[in-house]
């Protein structure tokens, strides 16, 4: 016994040695892809000397003689601390995720191929201007510059992801980055999505129904639109499960898509006397995070804000005279067509003059560890043909047929990059606002601050529509009637500009902008309907406005909507029944409405009522919804609160939903109201305890900046993830859009991915920041070492002083042109 205790204690102290020795060893391997950012380093491609100094944040300054230098920089910069992401996003938009995660990601790379975007991004390269062309071959080139440099030095293949997936790199062409504005625009375009849902909807409810679950925004109405069976009479009601995303799928789904603030105050209405501009992009949380914080020394002066790695460009931020801020616009700009087939040749789709070929071609999809698969590609007049698994279309499409979709982005003469820069070097509003006929795809609303004006502008091509289309573009049509097709495209005047209002203040929250008859609308689909109520109130609630103030309106957390809905749902409940003894569901309930009634609507990270009140709403939604639309309510994942607004009002007869239409009994409002808040309470006992004062609302809503690739290994997660508490919900100014599905709905995965507030009064006092870090390497300080800033409301300095960058630099980098002398 003891000889086998003596050997089993050699075993376990041998594996444990292992254990270390590989993990030291991992540990070594990864850490050789660490940047030095104290270097000087010859490099081919730039003309004179370079210097990126970063400072105590690591946020490279750029110093440079020309542009061109300065932007081959910025693509030295990007490479040194987030390759690993800039390969994914250029995988992702050519279709070769299978290359090199198999199987799982086929339907991503089918889904990309089909749409053609990188593709389309070359034919557009010509359409550049000259300085454009010149800073993407430059960024291109400064990209590369760093490749070559991981493969010269063996710096551990540039990232430690890049030891797990072994696979070539291809040098970056300045395609590549036209391709990463075209992959932002299907990332936040949500019309895809909501013509789906609304077309599977309207085949189960009736049209005043679908009014009330998805209602249009608070104005002047639209007149009731054709249900989609009348539309496509062979379609016919689905309920099968929707697919579920892999954190892969370049768009986050329906409630995810974009969103933002931005806001500006003109001189009238700023403290200091000159303009104020604040703007926080949402954006799916993931770490790294999306944006890269840059300084950039151009021949037009000092630029800085807000980079993606791929992009030479600074796409929300300040120069010295000039702020610009964007979010998105919600314009609809795509549309869903059911193109029939020709039942005697399936290479032929029905047109207004009769059948055509389809326009098509094979692509080859390389799989890991699977054969190859070939992907029939095809195109009809209106676009490109999506699969039945795309977007959940399959549920949708009728017998005979197949679904292809119009959308500005799939431009082949897209010069959004062009006009984007043009931005970012203008020296004035007038300049900046000259760029905005060249914005294509994704549309964002734009918002600009000099230092004595202020503008808003809605960037992006807008459809053509004939005013005879059956669905306004709000459902899937049929494709070969010629008053469902796009007569093009409208002409930049179009554009909804806002100069120098009246009241002093311009802002966006993703609400409604405009309120036109179609087709001289923008969109029936808006990003917001209550947060927007929350600015107006902040913004007119003072005459004057400060740095400081607009940083509180930037992180204000009360919700508009738990300030309307909680007094129409509880009215009848709130200080009503006999006293019930303690441990009893009664009771439990009692102590919940007694929290509710004094609560003010904050949603701040420390309180129960946040996570009493968002537990309750879901259960109500829930039950008000089941009954009429079974399996589908799965695909209303978040509380509508519009929705629950017109049933507690009973606003044209939506109290209905109250009563469950299969049992006997009538239900009141009151009664689902009460059931869904025992059932609330129920749910928050099991998971988080039955001590509501001892509740946090943090606790469940947990910021989720997970690695994208890693995030779900085990062992690897505890590293490469990040969580942290955070104040918030869907519909807060401080936006933490909650995941709503799951075992935790009410994880925070979708909030500012940037927030920066320019004051032109004293431009050196403007601050940002992001919500992880710098680096894309989890060894790294710099990983997310900003993180718990942006979970506090707090930001670092955004200044164009040189001298103050390099006052407290973290390490400075110089690149020498080939050949030259230090």
């Amino acid at each position: 016994m003891v000889t086998l205790f003596r050997w089993l204690f050699r075993v376990t102290v041998a594996l444990v040695v292992l254990g270390v020795l590989a993990f030291t060893l991992l540990t070594w391997f990864a850490s050789r892809s660490l940047p030095d950012y104290e270097a000087t380093t010859e490099v081919e491609g730039i003309g004179a000397q370079v210097e990126i100094v970063r400072d105590h944040s690591s946020v490279p300054h750029i110093f440079g003689k020309t542009d061109a230098d300065v932007f081959f920089a910025l693509g030295y910069a990007h490479a040194q601390d987030r390759l690993w992401q800039m390969m994914m996003t250029r995988r992702t938009v050519q279709g070769r995720l299978s290359e090199l995660f198999g199987e799982r990601t086929l339907g991503i790379d089918r889904l990309m191929r089909r749409l053609d975007l990188h593709t389309l991004a070359r034919e557009s390269l010509d359409d550049q201007d000259a300085p454009a062309r010149d800073a993407l071959e430059s960024y291109s080139a400064g990209v590369n510059a760093w490749l070559a440099e991981v493969n010269e030095g063996a710096l551990g293949r540039g990232a430690p992801e890049m030891w797990l997936f072994r696979q070539a790199i291809a040098p970056w062409q300045p395609a590549d980055s036209l391709a990463v504005l075209k992959l932002m625009a299907l990332r936040l375009n949500a019309h895809l999505d909501a013509e789906v849902l609304r077309a599977r909807a309207s085949l189960v409810l009736p049209p005043e129904r679908l009014a009330d679950i998805l209602p249009d925004m608070p104005g002047e109405g639209v007149a009731a639109l054709p249900a989609y069976a009348e539309l496509v009479p062979s379609a016919r009601p689905s309920f099968a499960e929707a697919t579920s995303r892999d954190p892969l799928f370049p768009n986050p789904g329906t409630g995810l898509a974009g969103a933002s603030n931005v806001w500006a105050a003109g001189v009238s209405r700023s403290a200091a006397g000159s303009t104020l501009l604040a703007n926080d992009p949402h954006l799916g949380l993931s770490a790294p995070g999306t944006f890269y914080l840059a300084r950039l020394e151009l021949s037009t002066g000092g630029v800085i804000g807000g980079t993606i790695p791929g992009l030479p460009l600074v796409l929300t931020g300040r120069s010295a005279n000039l702020g610009w801020g964007v979010t998105s616009s919600y314009l609809d700009d795509l549309d869903v067509q059911a193109e029939e087939v020709n039942p005697a040749n399936a290479d032929e789709y029905r047109t207004p003059e009769g059948w055509a070929p389809f326009r098509s071609r094979d692509s080859i999809i390389e799989v890991k560890d699977a054969p190859a698969v070939t992907v029939r590609l095809q195109w009809t007049e209106n676009g490109p043909v999506l699969g039945p698994e795309d977007f959940d279309l399959g549920q949708i499409r009728p017998p005979g047929h197949v679904m292809s979709i119009s959308w500005t982005a799939l431009s082949d003469r897209d010069t959004t990059l062009t006009a984007a820069l043009r931005i970012m070097r203008a020296r004035d509003m007038e300049e900046a606002l000259d760029a905005v006929p060249l914005f294509v795809a994704p549309s964002q609303n734009l918002v600009l601050a000099d230092r004595n004006r202020i503008a808003m502008a809605t960037l992006g091509a807008i459809p053509d529509r004939d005013p005879a289309h059956q669905s306004k573009g709000r459902l899937p049509t049929l494709g070969h009637r010629p008053e469902n097709r796009w007569r093009g495209v409208k002409p930049a005047e179009a554009n909804p500009v806002f100069l120098d209002p009246e009241g002093g203040v311009v802002g966006n929250t993703n609400n409604k902008i405009l309120d036109a008859p179609f087709p001289d609308h923008l969109s029936f689909l808006w990003g917001d309907s209550q947060r927007i109520q929350r600015w107006q109130f902040l913004m007119q609630g003072r005459e004057i406005h400060t740095r400081d103030s607009f940083i509180e309106a930037q992180l204000d957390t009360v919700s508009p909507a738990a300030r309307t809905l909680l007094p129409l749902v509880a009215r009848d409940l709130w200080f009503t029944g006999e006293a019930a003894p303690e441990g009893t569901p009664e009771r439990q309930r009692a102590r919940a409405l007694e929290l509710l009634a004094e609560w003010n609507g904050q949603m701040n990270e420390h309180l129960p009522e946040p996570l009493i009140y968002s537990a309750w709403m879901r259960m109500l939604q829930e039950r008000l919804v089941r009954d009429e639309l079974g399996p589908l309510a799965d695909a209303f994942t978040h509380v509508e609160p519009l929705f629950l607004e017109r049933v507690f009002k009973d606003i044209d007869g939506a109290s209905i939903w109250c009563d469950v239409q299969q049992s006997e009994p009538v239900e009141t409002c009151d009664d689902m109201a009460r059931e869904a808040l025992d059932e609330a309470l129920l749910q928050i006992d099991a998971r988080w305890g039955t001590a509501l004062e001892s509740l946090r609302w943090g606790d469940a809503h947990e910021a989720a900046h997970d690695h994208p690739v890693l995030g779900g290994t085990p062992l690897l997660s505890w590293f490469v993830n990040v969580r942290q508490s955070t104040s918030g919900d869907d519909d807060t100014l401080m936006r933490g859009r909650t995941r709503g599905t799951g075992p935790n709905p009410f994880v925070n995965v979708h909030a500012a991915a940037y927030r920066g507030v320019y004051d032109f009064a004293d431009p050196d006092s403007s601050v940002f920041i992001i919500p992880t870090g710098q680096s894309g390497h989890p060894l790294s300080r710099h990983y997310d070492d900003l993180g718990e800033l942006w979970r506090r409301g707090e930001y670092i300095p955004m200044s164009l002083d040189p001298a103050l960058a390099r006052a407290a630099a973290v390490g400075v980098t110089t690149l020498m042109p080939e050949g030259s002398t230090p």
